[in-house]
């Protein structure tokens, strides 16, 4: 699928990179599943694409994350996460209960949305903020139902939690 009307294709070679079908097939995935590890993006690509290897999904994540067309991210604890969004000033809202993340935007505006108080010199371009705490679903568990599922994985919140 295209992301915000622009193909992968022209992404790709905008961005320099060849256009590869596991290239294509890995950021049509992943925009349609944000925050996703490697190994979901794999499992999730190969259910459309047979022969893409372990290998192969992080040499892609790797080359479109240089190319700034895939954001890394890494929550303290948790496995480096993957998103399409990228190019704009957002942070991410982490659960300590089930390990859900979500994109918040920041008030700000432009990066950087904070300083520190001294920069020692450093020449600051970017802040990357996580805001941890509980979901909804986590802080009410009696709200959750049977029909809330992970968009990722499709099982329900609370059995994804338990992994």
């Amino acid at each position: 699928m295209p992301l915000d009307g622009v193909s992968e294709r022209y992404r790709l070679r905008q961005a320099g990179l060849r256009v590869t079908g596991p290239r294509l097939a890995i950021l049509e995935w992943l925009a349609e599943h944000p925050h996703a590890t490697a190994d979901e993006i794999g499992n999730g690509v190969r259910d459309h694409l047979r022969s893409v290897s372990t290998q192969a999904v992080y040499d892609v994540l790797s080359a479109c994350s240089d190319a700034g067309l895939v954001r890394r991210i890494e929550p303290a604890g948790h496995p480096a996460r993957f998103e399409c969004r990228t190019g704009d000033n957002h942070h991410h809202l982490v659960c300590r209960g089930c390990g859900r993340i979500s994109d918040v935007d920041c008030i700000r505006g432009n990066a950087p949305c904070i300083f520190p108080d001294d920069t020692q010199g450093y020449e600051i371009d970017e802040a990357e903020l996580v805001f941890w705490g509980r979901c909804f679903h986590c802080s009410n568990p009696t709200a959750a139902g049977a029909e809330d599922t992970s968009p990722i994985s499709g099982t329900s919140h609370h059995e994804e939690a338990r992994r």
